[in-house]
């Protein structure tokens, strides 16, 4: 199904309160329906909104299910412990607790399954999540760099390259570690992880 154009943003303001509502009401609704039975229509009456409302702000079911889903995302934060591998290792541990909940897993894995067809979705995907979250490795990067854990760069397109990577090696483990193996993601397997990421972002400043 593919995605449809965003719906018009004439008339009132959206209200913040309400947007809080709907994606909090749809992430209770994916812990106690699922995604198949999840409708807007129950999202509305969770959320004490007229459906229309819901139409005015998201254009169908997928979009409203990455918005819920992004906005916990939102809650990650870059632990300042004192060294990179600390920070990394505390940021790990939260993002797969987050992907741990009922609702992200149901969300997280609906809306990437219909993604494979609607190009429209995989968009919203990676700038609401991807994009968004990639202000980690940013931040942990000018930390590390202001330590003197990793050199200063000069280059904007190398250090976008370089940032694209490091989220991209970090989430891809830990989202297949998590929802695709399920195996664990404990303290003793972030470090391994973190020890292997570092290793190679110093063989990478060396070469």
């Amino acid at each position: 199904m593919q995605s449809r154009s965003p719906a018009s943003r004439t008339g009132r303001p959206r209200s913040a309160a309400a947007d809080a509502a709907i994606l909090a009401a749809t992430r209770a609704a994916l812990v106690e329906l699922g995604w198949s039975k999840l409708t807007l229509g129950d999202v509305a009456t969770r959320a004490g909104v007229a459906k229309t409302t819901l139409y005015r702000r998201w254009a169908g079911k997928n979009e409203l299910v990455v918005d819920a889903v992004a906005e916990l995302f939102d809650e990650l934060e870059l632990p300042d412990s004192g060294s990179l591998a600390a920070d990394i290792e505390g940021v790990v541990l939260q993002f797969a607790a987050i992907l741990a909940r009922p609702e992200t897993k149901s969300g997280l894995m609906a809306v990437v399954a219909e993604s494979t067809r609607d190009e429209a979705l995989r968009a919203r995907i990676r700038e609401s999540v991807v994009d968004r979250q990639k202000r980690l490795v940013v931040e942990g990067r000018t930390r590390a760099q202001a330590r003197g854990e990793l050199p200063p760069e000069t280059d904007p397109s190398e250090s976008a390259r370089a940032v694209d990577l490091i989220f991209d090696v970090i989430a891809g483990a830990v989202v297949h570690r998590a929802l695709v193996s399920t195996e664990p993601v404990d303290a003793t397997w972030a470090r391994s992880l973190t020890a292997l990421l570092l290793n190679g972002l110093r063989a990478s400043a060396t070469a």
